[in-house]
Order: C-alpha cells, then structure tokens, then sequence
C-alpha cells in the first residue's frame, strides 16, 4: 500500500499577514527583533500538514504583489495599498514595518523545514498558485483567505480550498458545492462573478449596481459573462435596468477578467522535492536557527509535522 500523494499550496503573504496580526508581538528574538508573523506561520504550517497531510508543500511567493500589466488595465488596482511607486520594479507595498523585518527570516524558516518557495516574477502568488494546481498531478489543497482562489476549485480533479478567513481554529474546506451554496455559481463561473461584484480590497470596482445575488442570478441563466453581455447586446433575457448597467460597464468588462483570472500557463513546475524527515545537518541548522531567533516550540512543532508527515508516507510504501 503506498500513500496516496497530495501537492498543499501555500498563499503565503496571506498566511503571514493574518500570523503577523493573530500572534502578539511582545514575542521577540533575543535581541528584541519582532518574530511573530515568522512563529505564527510555523504553527500554522504544523497544523496545515498535521490535519491535511500533504506529501509535497510549496510556498507560493508575492514576486510582484501588483504587477503593471494588470495595473495597466485597472488603475485602482490594489492603489490603496500602495506607498511608494516604483519605475521598473514592483511598487512598495503598505506593509508593517514589523512584518517587513521579518520577510528574510519568514524565507529562511522555510527553507529550514524544507518547503521550497516558488514566485515568478511580474506575477503574484496567486498566479503561481493558478498554474501549479492546473498542472498539478495529484489532488491539491490551496491554503488562503483570498476568496479570488475559488475559480480553482475543481472536485473533478481533487482541487479544494482550505480557506483560513474565519481563523486557523475553523478552517473551512471548499469544495465545488461549497461555492454553489456560498454564492450561487460554480467554480468555473466564480471569475465572472467576481468581475461583476467587484472588490474593494482589490481596488475593483464592478459593475455598478450588480450585487452578488444579480450577478449569480444573470450566470446561472446566462452561462458566463459573455453570454451576458451578449444577452445585454441582443436585449434579451434580463431587464432594462439590469441591460443598461451591463452596457455601461462595458469598458470595465472589457479588461477585468483579465485582471480577475489567475495565471494558469506560467513557464513553471512544482518542485519535485516531498515532504522529508530532516537529516541530522539539517536539524541541527533548524535548532540553530530556533535557537538564534527564538522560535523554539513553533520550529519543534513545525519540524515534527513534517517529519511526521513524511514517516507515513515511508511506512505506506512499506506496507
């Protein structure tokens, strides 16, 4: 009997940003440096692979947080969370100092414990995530609290959410019927809702006047959004008013999809490297590291869980 394999993809930013605000900053290193988004994400990752157990985790990177080819089509895209623009390069994000100290550490924590990190540049994690789970050979779970992720659903391919919104206390597992009864659409359907509701986290505005029960209720009869807009064209299938809000976002239309969409055909692949109980040297360099910063139980929890993990896949495949 062999373990049956299964690829965990980690939003990563998403993870530290909610370990940053949900651990107290009064745990520090011994120098005093802030060490709780880098001790809190360890202890979500002991649990991630302790509950889900994965055989792979990758780490999936923000190399560009707001990439300009997305801002080129929407402007206000992400701009309220801009401090710095920056020619040629990604823009600065609004990003606690705290937090930014410990982005190195976060880095190097990972390696410590053996999750390879993969970003790509001009692309966001999201974009990363999109094409692994695409490309992916085996189920997949995709950790975040980024709701845009659902279009990759797929119970077809064993593609699930583990959505962190409501805290890693109560995890939720998203599943196609779970979309269908959250929102009224598939997970194939979800990108073109979320054009049409728009987001104000992501700086996009929708159409406006077309809720998420109008814009359910426009896809469930019309199939996706360009059969909408074709609907809206022809004069068919909806009301007047519901026909002149879509005509008038017709700009907007025109390029949010692109925008809304992750990346599914990135020149990437997931690293082909399993979860593994750590050799000695490497051990020894993770307690160094614990010790040196003071991550102490969340590094011992951590490594446990992947040492764990990886224990059961090698007694499986001895069986």
């Amino acid at each position: 009997m062999t373990h049956a394999e299964r690829l965990m993809l980690l939003d990563t930013a998403s993870l530290y940003f909610r370990a940053f605000y949900g651990v107290p900053d009064k745990v520090t290193a011994p120098d005093g440096s802030p060490i709780n988004a880098a001790r809190g994400l360890l202890d979500m990752i002991a649990k991630l692979v302790t509950t889900y157990q994965p055989t792979h985790v990758v780490a999936c990177w923000d190399d560009d947080w707001r990439p300009q080819w997305r801002v080129d089509l929407i402007p206000s895209y992400k701009t309220h969370r801009v401090v710095e623009v920056v020619a040629g390069a990604p823009d600065v994000e609004d990003v606690p100092d705290p937090l930014e100290a410990q982005i190195p550490l976060i880095r190097e924590t990972l390696g410590a414990i053996g999750i390879p990190i993969v970003g790509v540049a001009e692309h966001e994690a999201d974009d990363v995530i999109g094409t692994l789970a695409t490309n992916a050979t085996m189920p997949v779970d995709i950790v975040t609290g980024d709701r845009d992720l659902f279009q990759l659903v797929d119970d077809e391919r064993d593609v699930r959410v583990i959505y962190t919104a409501r805290g890693m206390s109560n995890l939720e597992v998203v599943t196609d019927a779970t979309v269908v009864a959250k929102y009224g659409v598939l997970p194939t359907q979800y990108a073109d809702f979320a054009t049409m509701r728009g987001d104000a986290s992501d700086g996009l505005p929708g159409v406006a006047g077309i809720g998420e029960k109008t814009a359910a209720t426009l896809l469930q009869k019309h199939g996706d959004l360009l059969g909408i807009r074709e609907a809206a064209e022809a004069g068919e299938g909806m009301s007047a008013g519901i026909r002149a809000k879509i005509l008038d976002a017709q700009a907007y239309l025109d390029v949010a999809p692109t925008v809304v969409a992750v990346a599914t055909t990135l020149p990437i692949a997931a690293p082909g490297v399993a979860l593994h109980a750590l050799l000695s040297e490497e051990a020894e360099e993770a307690t160094a590291l614990a010790e040196r910063w003071n991550l102490g139980s969340s590094m011992t929890r951590a490594v446990a869980a992947v040492t764990a993990a990886a224990n059961e896949v090698r007694d499986a495949d001895q069986r």
